[in-house]
């Protein structure tokens, strides 16, 4: 199962009529049926109640999500640190060069 970043970047890519390739095409219905799913669970819990096979596929989704966002964030927080550094290296940088003083 494709992230769902991703699959909400295919599907705005598709939804602007832009070509997929055939993987893309059918990693995003593959999405759209789970998202389908998904969604016909949750009807069905208001209407039958909530199994625990439905719940623990929801939490299974819900842990899914909060990994890849948790994935995300380290991978941000890696660049802000290479960020950082490169920005104090190009502070020293034009620190040491001689600033020229008016006449």
């Amino acid at each position: 199962m494709i992230s769902d970043d991703l699959a909400r970047h295919l599907h705005d890519r598709a939804t602007h009529g832009e070509s997929l390739s055939e993987d893309e095409w059918k990693q995003l219905k593959d999405w759209y049926a789970f998202q389908d799913s998904a969604e016909s669970s949750l009807l069905d819990l208001t209407v039958t109640g909530a199994t625990l096979a439905t719940l623990q596929a929801h939490i299974d989704v819900a842990l899914t999500q909060l990994t890849t966002v948790t994935k995300r964030i380290q991978e941000v927080y890696a660049e802000n640190i290479v960020l950082r550094s490169d920005i104090a290296a190009l502070r020293r940088q034009l620190a040491s060069r001689s600033i020229p003083q008016p006449a």
